[in-house]
């Protein structure tokens, strides 16, 4: 089916996006099919432009803010939905006609929970967040295998990055500890490309230090105890607009910090966290909270002493994930009111 004006203009329109095919799924104000047109890349921007201000919906998937800010400079309102939300509203089989017409059916429901727009300036930090991941990883990688290989020639080296760091340079110098020539120059190599790759993640480092002393709410994160460089510029990232979330506890949900809840009957019964949202930004979060916990002892202000009575109770682990919450949530509150931390407040 085409789009035909003299059906009635679109009103809602549903996208299933792809790399190259997309479906739309179009209907006027009375609910109408409109439109059903299947339609490649190079020819969806033209065609959105000129289609009268309308109400777009779209999946959250790849590729999807490039899209809605593209259709948004067109004119057009457009809402991400998450695709567990979408779920519901396929009928039957799947196809991409039917996720397009469920796509439409859900962005039109009145407490549909939409995801938030990332700009341009977020996804380039958050370019940055994933890139650092991967050299962390593969720079982690290296490591192992370094110990690994040296350990079949006897050699140990204890666990950690650091010790690997350490040790190799001796190691390499080491005249009478049984290495081959070949074995020495492999060795070398390897440990030149963990040098480099240390490098690479200080250089984006350098890049993100940058990006938070030129952001003013960067800063008022960095005044909360458990949120360094890492966790200020992520967050930036991810959240952008503060006022999607109606309070702190909504931030904290969205990150997966709250109890799973399962009752029934009007018997509430509270699991673990949820675990859902950006699972990155809820690890460094929690590694920020355990940073917290070790050092409560420390000092003797109210906050703390609430972690260290939590700590006797529940564990050093409940007690970084209760920190992480608890931070999520001063999180919101600095930015929502543009406001530096306060321990006396908290």
């Amino acid at each position: 089916m085409k789009y035909d004006n003299a059906k009635g203009g679109i009103e809602v329109l549903g996208i299933d996006l792809a790399k190259q095919s997309f479906q739309l799924h179009g209907v006027d104000k009375e609910g109408n099919v409109v439109l059903k047109k299947k339609i490649n890349r190079k020819k969806l921007s033209a065609f959105i432009a000129n289609l009268p201000a309308c109400l777009i919906g779209l999946e959250a998937c790849g590729g999807a803010h490039h899209w809605v800010r593209t259709f948004v400079g067109m004119g057009h309102t457009v809402r991400m939905i998450a695709p567990q939300f979408v779920k519901p509203y396929v009928k039957s089989n799947k196809n991409d006609a039917v996720d397009a017409e469920a796509i439409c059916e859900a962005v039109q429901r009145p407490n549909m929970r939409f995801v938030p727009v990332k700009n341009i300036e977020q996804q380039d930090i958050q370019s940055l967040h994933r890139i650092r991941s991967q050299l962390v990883a593969r720079r982690t990688a290296q490591a192992n295998q370094i110990r690994g290989l040296l350990l079949e020639y006897g050699i140990v080296i204890p666990k950690g990055i650091s010790h690997v760091r350490k040790e190799i340079p001796w190691i390499l110098e080491d005249a009478e500890n049984g290495l081959t020539a070949l074995f020495r120059e492999v060795l070398n190599e390897l440990y030149g490309e963990m040098v480099h790759l240390d490098e690479r993640v200080r250089t984006i480092e350098l890049k993100l230090e940058a990006i938070c002393v030129q952001s003013e709410d960067c800063q008022r994160l960095l005044t909360i105890p458990g949120i360094g460089l890492l966790t200020a510029t992520a967050l930036m990232a991810a959240i952008g607009d503060i006022t999607v979330f109606k309070n702190g506890r909504e931030l904290a949900a969205w990150l997966g910090l709250v109890p799973r809840q399962h009752s029934t009957g009007g018997k509430p019964t509270l699991m673990g966290i949820s675990k859902r949202g950006d699972s990155y930004l809820r690890t460094l979060l929690i590694h920020g909270g355990r940073t917290v916990v070790r050092v409560a002892h420390t000092h003797q202000d109210k906050r703390n002493q609430w972690i260290r009575e939590l700590g006797q109770r529940r564990g050093k682990n409940i007690s970084a994930v209760a920190v992480a919450n608890k931070n999520a949530r001063i999180a919101w509150a600095l930015l929502s009111k543009k406001e530096n931390y306060h321990a006396a407040a908290a």
